[in-house]
């Protein structure tokens, strides 16, 4: 029997000025430079020159806002010139790590892939957590880049993607969990036959190896105690946590960043600047806002076609400006919130005054989407009298310590970390032990929040954390 259905799908379209709000918000201030000087050199209707002093007096001035369809011009002159009277201010540029969100991108960039393919792996990219899982469904990131990015994929096509980025560098960026990001390492290791037994170990009994059953395995696999222990020796140099931690070949990468933000602290009074670094200013060339003025009314058909052609060239330059508008202000208006949500911490840089902060917090005080503020945070740099931070350092959760104040959980890791260094090596706490500790330093944690900050740390359970 055959059936049939309809199936409604609601999906958002995009204006023009949105996407191309989105593509600059998410840039930070040294790819602003170059994509405000590419798409001066693309539009001839754009310049960055300054105005001569006879066109300031000049009566025939007309707003590209104002264009109309059918003709008619009363306007021209436009800048971008929201960042200040100083067109050229210099500011320190700070050497630093490659970021891990910045590494896959620029891996990315030399994979032959079509610019759809290349847009999908990068909202991927995106999705990952801090340490380098992705920990979203399928079908939610398909859904995401048709709503947020506009961008229409399959389920297939996402998983293509992320094959793809499986096979960069840290080995084990991509994976779903703990077990895929064990054998993807594996996997891309020279083959031995310890490697081999390694690899059967996580893929065929994984659960006997975290529950360390070893009778259990050596049975199942037939495998000997020595080959077993030869096995763990190359599982146990793997890496957990791929984005929390960067391998030595990425010791000497780095890069030159311009902070987006600069942090001014006077008399507990914080305020900050948004340095234009080497963005030009642009306007209008008044050359082509006089072809159509010359043209108006003209029945000349050279005129019409060339009023044509710069009417579209005004047109692309009136959302280009628009969208530069639109990105600084949701810059700024974002910087200010986090400035005032996090006004302690910032005072001094005390990391015991960072306030627990998701980006739910941040969207509501601003009225923008959740996906709005991720995209300001990524990316983007803060210079402060106590250092130079990204955006997404100042956010967390958190929990109550045992007198109801509430606590980042950068705080609650920091204290962690102190319990786990004091520990006896010989008798390594076990993570029922550690929230005892944590409890006598003031702060209540349940154990699998232990085994999760733990992981995120990077430190390994009790029992590989034991010294002879």
């Amino acid at each position: 029997m055959l059936k049939t259905g309809l199936e409604l799908k609601q999906q958002q379209k995009l204006s023009p000025l949105q996407i191309q709000t989105i593509k600059l918000i998410q840039m930070p201030i040294q790819e602003l430079e170059q994509k405000v000087r590419a798409e001066l050199e693309s539009n001839p209707v754009l310049d960055d020159e300054p105005a001569p002093e006879s066109e300031s007096t000049e009566p025939r001035d007309v707003s590209i806002d104002a264009i109309k369809e059918d003709g008619d011009i009363p306007a021209y002159r436009l800048k971008v010139n929201n960042w200040g009277k100083d067109p050229r201010p210099e500011y320190n540029t700070f050497s630093v790590q490659e970021g891990f969100t910045q590494s896959l991108q620029r891996q990315l960039g030399f994979r032959d892939l079509t610019p759809h393919q290349r847009e999908v792996a990068s909202f991927i990219i995106g999705s990952l957590d801090d340490d380098g899982y992705l920990r979203r469904d399928i079908d939610s990131i398909v859904d995401d880049l048709a709503f947020r990015a506009n961008i229409t994929t399959t389920p297939e096509e996402v998983e293509e993607m992320l094959k793809v980025i499986q096979d960069f560098e840290p080995a084990g960026v991509g994976a779903r969990d703990l077990r895929e990001c064990l054998l993807i390492q594996l996997r891309g290791m020279k083959q031995s036959p310890d490697v081999a037994n390694a690899i059967r170990i996580i893929d065929e009994c994984f659960q006997d190896f975290s529950n360390k059953h070893f009778q259990k395995i050596c049975s199942r696999l037939g495998i000997t105690e020595e080959q077993l222990k030869a096995a763990f020796g190359k599982i146990v140099k793997l890496n957990p946590s791929p984005g929390g931690q960067v391998n030595d070949s990425y010791a000497d990468q780095s890069q030159q960043i311009v902070p987006d933000f600069i942090l001014d602290e006077h008399d507990g009074v914080l305020d900050f600047t948004m340095p234009r670094f080497n963005v030009p200013e642009i306007r209008v060339n008044k050359k082509y806002a006089d072809l159509l003025l010359d043209a108006k009314g003209s029945s000349e058909r050279a005129q019409k076609e060339a009023a044509a052609f710069v009417k579209q060239k005004l047109d692309s330059a009136k959302w280009f400006v628009e969208a530069l508008k639109q990105r600084q202000n949701t810059l700024s208006k974002t910087m200010r919130a986090i400035l005032d949500y996090q006004h302690d911490y910032f005072l001094d840089g005390d990391e015991s005054n960072l306030r627990p902060m998701v980006l739910k917090d941040i969207a509501e005080i601003t009225g923008f989407d959740i996906s709005t503020i991720s995209r300001v945070v990524n990316s983007k740099f803060i210079e402060t009298h106590f250092g130079i931070f990204p955006l997404k350092y100042f956010f967390s959760e958190g929990m109550e310590n045992k007198e109801g104040e509430e606590v980042s959980t950068r705080e609650l890791k920091k204290v962690l970390q102190e319990c786990v260094d004091a520990e006896d090596k010989k008798k390594p706490l076990t993570d029922e032990q550690l929230v005892v500790e944590m409890a006598k330093r003031g702060y209540n944690v349940a154990r699998r929040t232990i085994a999760k900050y733990r992981g995120q740390l990077g430190i390994p359970l009790a029992r590989w954390r034991k010294e002879i």
